[in-house]
């Protein structure tokens, strides 16, 4: 498979087409605008499900889990970790948009494996000022999502808890693997 992030910069898209990757992808939405017919969607997910995932640029969830426009609210960030952003968003899913269930969802080759807590260090030491959010990096990611699916089904705003589970997507084979909470 090939992306535009793995062409030679004399071949990538923004090198032909001209400007920014952001005026390329504008560019993109116009073309996609002038096709787009408003699928007439509520915002409540059809499958009743909140996908929580992590934002590595390798995972495709619509594809990787069968998953088409309007079935689920995704929820991404770095490590795919359950922070209070992301209660927030599991609460506003659960209450006010009807979700049930929730799938977590980290990787192997997470970039988050490799970092410490000492990022935040060395931003203080470069910006003057330590970041308010941990960073959440993690050495074991079985255990990280144990730790997740845990903040879960203890978190008192989600009223859902009974179908929470937890995955490591394999970047190398596209399949996952669950994860027994009790482990």
């Amino acid at each position: 498979m090939t992306t535009s992030a793995s062409l030679p910069a004399e071949s990538a898209p923004e090198a032909s087409v001209g400007g920014s990757v952001t005026d390329r992808l504008v560019q993109a939405n116009q073309r996609y605008a002038a096709k787009f017919s408003d699928p007439g969607m509520d915002a409540r997910p059809v499958l009743q499900v909140a996908v929580v995932a992590c934002m590595d640029a390798r995972l495709d969830l619509h594809a990787a889990l069968g998953l088409e426009l309007g079935d689920c609210h995704t929820i991404r960030n770095a490590g795919g970790v359950v922070t209070d952003d992301t209660i927030r968003s599991l609460t506003i899913s659960q209450r006010a948009l009807g979700t049930r269930t929730v799938i977590l969802i980290h990787h192997t080759g997470c970039g988050l494996e490799r970092l410490t807590e000492d990022f935040r260090h060395e931003l203080e030491d470069e910006v003057g000022q330590r970041p308010a959010w941990a960073v959440e990096a993690f050495r074991d990611v079985d255990q990280d999502v144990r730790q997740s699916m845990q903040r879960v089904r203890t978190n008192p705003f989600l009223p859902f808890k009974d179908d929470v589970r937890g995955f490591v997507f394999d970047v190398h084979t596209g399949l996952l693997r669950e994860i027994d909470p009790s482990s």
